[in-house]
């Protein structure tokens, strides 16, 4: 074999090699793409359209979480007092919006418990219900102003500021009693006794979304982080977004509720998809909703994956951002609007 014809064999030995390495790096990389494009997602393509800002209050929701974090801390499962008044104040607000209220009551062997919900009858009575709802209960003797003052706050002024259209589906605007431990993942929850309800009576539901710590953001990089080791590559390292939160089943709800949030262009919306055992994904009041393979997704701003005072004392009302709470609230008029889009 002459030089010349030595030199094109080893350069196409090489070559083949090279493309050998490559469609082995390819087809290693393609689970690592889907996986992450499934956790990542789902994602919203198409641009939804925009709507008019709400007349959002600052100072009413300094107020909820003034009032619920520090006039009555402790708001645990064993403070009665402080529940029942947290429960009065949060039906009086409710009123304020000319909705109908009800209670659903119910009894464990340390007392009575209370949900509190306000309803807004829709045009089409055979459609699904659409529900947003927070817990009003703190961990232990925390002030729980993120945890979940907050999550209140924004119900509250949700239902202060809705949109003056008609909704074809009725809205329920829920404040659940006993999301915290003890009670989390038992049927001694609130929100459990509103979702076994729902189902036993067949009612349809479109959506129930949990609101739970949405008061705490940061722009310092490397605020944010992932549940998961890696996925700090397809995340933001900066904590201020807001989070959709949901299981592996719950894409299509994920994607309603995130396409609703970005109509308002008010702050960054960013989803996460994962099995249920990984910590946080049904870590609140949807939990038992998906137990019963009913829609349901948390909507937050990440909880102990950003914030510092998740189930602290610290979590008090100073380390909260009302001006981005106030934008939450904002997105959360584009998810009731979105059934327009649907419909």
């Amino acid at each position: 074999m002459n030089l010349k014809h030595q030199l094109s064999w080893r350069r196409l030995t090489w070559l083949k090699l090279l493309r050998c390495v490559i469609i082995a790096l390819v087809v290693l990389a393609l689970p690592a793409v889907a996986g992450a494009f499934w956790v990542r997602g789902p994602f919203v393509i198409f641009a939804p359209d925009s709507i008019p800002p709400a007349d959002v209050s600052e100072s009413r929701l300094k107020e909820t979480v003034r009032f619920l974090s520090v006039d009555l801390r402790p708001r645990w499962y064993t403070n009665f007092g402080n529940l029942s008044r947290a429960a009065r104040w949060i039906e009086e607000r409710f009123r304020e919006s000319d909705l109908e209220i009800s209670t659903q009551e119910y009894c464990l062997h340390e007392g009575p418990y209370r949900n509190l919900i306000a309803r807004r009858q829709g045009t089409d009575p055979s459609a699904g219900l659409v529900i947003v709802g927070a817990h009003y209960d703190a961990y232990g003797d925390m002030p729980g102003a993120d945890d979940n003052a907050s999550g209140v706050a924004v119900l509250l002024e949700l239902t202060r500021t809705l949109p003056a259209r008609p909704p074809r589906r009725t809205q329920l605007f829920v404040a659940f009693a006993n999301e915290e431990p003890p009670a989390f993942g038992s049927d001694e929850m609130g929100s459990a006794r509103l979702a076994r309800k729902l189902a036993e009576d067949g009612t349809p539901i479109d959506i129930m979304i949990a609101l739970d710590l949405v008061g705490y953001f940061s722009d310092e990089l490397g605020s944010q982080h992932t549940p998961v080791h890696g996925l700090g590559l397809l995340y933001p390292s900066r904590g201020n977004f807001i989070a959709v939160v949901g299981d592996m089943g719950a894409g299509r709800w994920i994607h309603q509720v995130k396409r609703g949030m970005m109509r308002s262009r008010a702050l960054p919306v960013i989803s996460f998809r994962a099995p249920s055992a990984l910590p946080g994904v049904l870590w609140s009041d949807h939990l038992w909703f998906r137990r019963l393979g009913l829609p349901g997704v948390l909507v937050s701003d990440t909880a102990f994956l950003r914030t510092p005072h998740y189930h602290r004392a610290t979590d008090t009302m100073e380390t909260l951002d009302f001006r981005r709470m106030a934008l939450v609230v904002q997105a959360l008029h584009g998810v009731l609007l979105e059934e327009d889009l649907r419909d």
